[in-house]
């Protein structure tokens, strides 16, 4: 699904292609600064405390998703500057590309690169040793972490477009609730190996999420319909 996003919506358009390599980019950076917090966090503490580990492990996810949130505000407004400059260059005073397309498109790079360094980690697994399941846990692992990546992906695409809104109409409360629901999603992983924990509210909120980013961008129930009947 998420190829088909990129192949049908982003593949034909050299300005979207930009666009979505340099959300990826963003995201990729603030991975790696809240990777290099935690790893000084955990070099500096105790090995031997379980429990500060732990602690340390779901200070990281929180402080990840946070600094991931600030890096797409930070995009948005480099995207708005670029955006006035593009209006100044171009003839009839109008930009090639809108902050709506350019919200869908920066979602898609954030999803694409973090679906990425989700498929890494589970190759990595899979290469082994061992085999899933053999000490009587589930062996949906991969199959699971497949679902999670999609989800995600698809996410961070709604994500990007609720978050533009709230940035563009200075609706502060959109944000918010984008930062809630990543946080929501992030902690749910703390449910596995009970995969229904994580994966069934998961994709409650993708669906919620869509809906709302659907709504937001134009979209309705009348749209909708004349669309699933091929109208």
């Amino acid at each position: 699904p998420a190829f088909g996003l990129f192949l049908f919506t982003i593949a034909r358009d050299p300005l979207r292609i930009i666009i979505l390599i340099a959300g990826a980019f963003f995201w990729l950076v603030s991975l790696l600064l809240s990777s290099l917090i935690w790893f000084i966090a955990v070099k500096a503490s105790d090995p031997r405390d379980e429990r500060l580990q732990k602690g340390l492990l779901i200070f990281g996810v929180m402080f990840s998703v946070l600094l991931q949130e600030a890096f797409r505000f930070l995009y948005y407004k480099l995207l708005r500057k670029a955006i006035e400059g593009l209006v100044a260059l171009s003839e009839d005073g109008c930009s090639p590309i809108s902050i709506q397309q350019m919200a869908y498109v920066a979602g898609v790079g954030f999803g694409l690169m973090s679906g990425a360094f989700s498929m890494i980690n589970l190759l990595a697994d899979a290469l082994g040793p061992g085999t899933v399941g053999i000490h009587g846990d589930s062996q949906l692992y991969f199959l699971t972490s497949a679902f999670m990546t999609m989800v995600l992906i698809f996410l961070h695409t709604f994500w990007g477009i609720l978050f533009f809104h709230g940035c563009e109409h200075q609706c502060w409360w959109e944000i918010m609730a984008v930062v809630v629901m990543h946080l929501t999603v992030s902690g749910l992983s703390f449910c596995n190996p009970l995969y229904v924990g994580s994966l069934v509210p998961s994709y409650l909120l993708m669906a919620a999420a869509a809906a709302w980013a659907y709504l937001l961008s134009g979209g309705s129930a009348q749209n909708l319909r004349r669309f699933l009947l091929c109208k």
